[in-house]
């Protein structure tokens, strides 16, 4: 778990330099140079747990990463960059990383992906099925059926169904309270509203879905609302894909029997 930054923001920042790919003593070590302003050896190793003899080893590192500059001086001063150049600076490193990965596997997937999935997949914490969720709206062609609740309705998933709604793709969208129905109707105009088929306050359900009447997927809150945030395990889900899949054929005939006896206003047909 990340260290606070407001309760410990030495710690803190010497954890991220380290998950930057700083070694332990020249985190240390930038760290304590950006306490000091500017500093020799034997400052940065008083206030930082550095043995002097490791703090130049350290500096090569950080130079040639130019998070310090060195003055020439005898003995030498040591001066450590801003902290918003330095996050400026592992933003670029991590954007060039990324790219450069996405590249990578791009090149390595492939050349089509098999649209007839067998069985169901299962994925584990919230973050990982509102990738999924949002994977499957920005693969949209035409309509996408989406049922859930307010805790997992980020803002991620309304900007994603915003786009998917300008590129012509049909959205319907159940199971959220007025004010989220409000919210909704605000930021995608044109996405039709129905009631759920259940009262999902009393149930731990998350949220399901289908997309083009070919992919879906389910979830359950398991820890149900006093669930932490950054509980990795608080949100379960189960997904298909393809016209034959199981779990597609079960949730699509539910879907369909639901919009076609429902307005958009909610209510249930003569």
């Amino acid at each position: 778990m990340d260290t606070d930054p407001v309760d410990d923001p030495r710690a803190a920042a010497i954890e991220q330099l380290e998950q930057f790919g700083l070694s332990a003593y020249a985190a240390r070590t930038f760290v304590a140079l950006v306490t000091l302003g500017t500093g020799t050896a034997k400052d940065v190793s008083q206030v930082s747990d550095v043995p002097r003899t490791r703090v130049y080893d350290a500096i090569d590192e950080l130079h040639g990463r130019g998070l310090v500059d060195v003055q020439q001086s005898s003995p030498k001063e040591f001066w450590a960059i801003s902290a918003e150049t330095t996050g400026r600076k592992f933003e670029q490193e991590m954007d060039h990383r990324t790219s450069v990965l996405t590249m990578a596997l791009d090149e390595l997937e492939p050349v089509q992906r098999s649209e007839e999935q067998r069985g169901v997949w299962t994925v584990d914490s919230q973050g990982a099925v509102t990738d999924r969720v949002l994977d499957f709206i920005d693969g949209a062609d035409d309509e996408i059926v989406y049922m859930t609740v307010e805790d997992v309705l980020t803002e991620d998933i309304l900007d994603a169904l915003g786009a998917a709604a300008e590129r012509n793709v049909r959205i319907s969208l159940g199971g959220v309270s007025d004010g989220v129905q409000e919210r909704i109707q605000d930021e995608i105009p044109g996405a039709e509203l129905f009631d759920s088929l259940w009262v999902w306050s009393d149930t731990p359900a998350g949220r399901l879905m289908v997309v083009d009447g070919t992919q879906t997927l389910v979830s359950v809150l398991v820890n149900g609302e006093d669930a932490a945030p950054t509980d990795p395990r608080s949100e379960t889900a189960i997904w298909g894909a393809g016209q034959t899949n199981s779990l597609v054929v079960v949730l699509k005939a539910i879907f369909t029997w639901r919009l076609e006896n429902t307005d958009t206003t909610g209510d249930q047909s003569e």
